[in-house]
């Protein structure tokens, strides 16, 4: 039995990728909770976002059988903190359309979701696009934990055409480090 008013957002994500996926519906993790598992919860998401080819009358099905219900555009469950919302396929961070993901394992299910320099493109993006300073602040968070391709990095940000705010990144990221 779930106790749903302490379940970590980690263990929810399982869950729910488990269970969608007993009901027919492949789902991956993105955004925020992607951070927060990454970072070791150096940043607090309060949400999971999804995303699914899945029509959404079989994903509102599946989840009220879980016991969620629809709430503008996220989903609730009465006893839990979260939040859970699907947003738009692909699954992309910026340009690139992400075809590789990570299997976490956790004690209620195993997630499908972004990789860890997926994580890091996919708050990079908002940082490169938007100037968004707390996604910055978030991939370095991913960063601190986990051995990232930086060459990859690199060659990522050139196609999305932000080679400049790559530095701002690496230099950030060196002051960060080493403080």
């Amino acid at each position: 039995m779930i106790d749903w008013a302490t379940i970590s957002l980690q263990d929810l994500a399982g869950f729910l990728c488990e269970e969608l996926k007993r009901r027919g519906v492949d789902a991956v993790l993105v955004g925020g909770a992607c951070v927060t598992m990454y970072s070791e919860n150096r940043y607090q998401s309060y949400d999971l976002d999804y995303v699914t080819y899945e029509d959404m009358s079989k994903i509102k099905k599946a989840l009220a059988e879980l016991g969620f219900f629809e709430k503008h555009k996220y989903f609730k469950h009465e006893h839990c903190p979260w939040l859970v919302e699907f947003v738009a396929p692909p699954v992309a961070v910026g340009k690139e359309v992400v075809c590789k993901f990570s299997y976490v394992e956790t004690p209620l299910g195993t997630i499908k979701c972004l990789r860890p320099i997926d994580s890091v493109k996919d708050r990079l993006a908002a940082f490169y696009h938007w100037n968004d300073k707390q996604s910055l602040d978030q991939a370095i968070k991913i960063c601190l934990e986990h051995k990232i391709n930086f060459s990859e990095l690199e060659d990522w940000s050139v196609n999305e055409e932000h080679f400049d705010k790559f530095q701002v990144f690496k230099a950030s990221l060196k002051r960060f480090s080493s403080s």
